[in-house]
């Protein structure tokens, strides 16, 4: 079997928003980002099928060891996917387990992992369509007030043609 190919890596920032209480915006470092969606697309899609194959199973002490492994491999994958501060919430929501889990802490985490990610999911959706509600907006400003450094055509009169050289 032969390695992965390298792929990219693509940065997605969440859109800083003016806080309702007229305060400051959280500071350009503390932004939330990811830093590789596949893999946190790959890893959630892998969770969520095992939430729902132990809802389905029952689990001897060996298939309870061997999904807490896959657990805590899982969030350390993650956590290399995400910044700092998505890294704290992670590590907060998710703390180590056992050595032997019960059945019940396994649904229970992995739920709440699978939980974890939609809304990081959600909150991605919404950062998306923020940062087009801003580029429509600021679009429609421009068009408004026409194109910077150009004139906008007398209303009488034919449009000139720009100069090109």
């Amino acid at each position: 079997m032969s390695p992965e190919p390298e792929v990219p890596v693509e940065v997605m920032q969440a859109v800083p928003v003016e806080p309702e209480d007229g305060g400051q915006p959280a500071s350009p470092g503390s932004q939330e980002t990811i830093t590789e969606p596949a893999k946190l697309l790959r890893i959630a899609s892998m969770v969520r099928e095992l939430l729902e194959e132990t809802r389905h199973a029952s689990l001897d002490e060996s298939g309870r060891k061997r999904l807490a492994d896959v657990y805590e491999r899982s969030v350390g994958e993650l956590g290399e996917s995400i910044s700092e501060d998505l890294r704290e919430e992670l590590t907060a929501l998710a703390p180590p387990m056992g050595e032997v889990p019960s059945e019940s802490e396994i649904r229970i985490a992995q739920a709440q992992l699978v939980g974890w990610l939609e809304g990081l999911f959600h909150g991605i959706q919404a950062a998306m369509f923020a940062q087009q509600a801003a580029a429509r907006a600021q679009f429609e400003e421009l068009r408004r007030r026409g194109l910077p450094g150009g004139q906008e055509p007398p209303p009488d009169g034919p449009a000139r043609a720009g100069q090109y050289l």
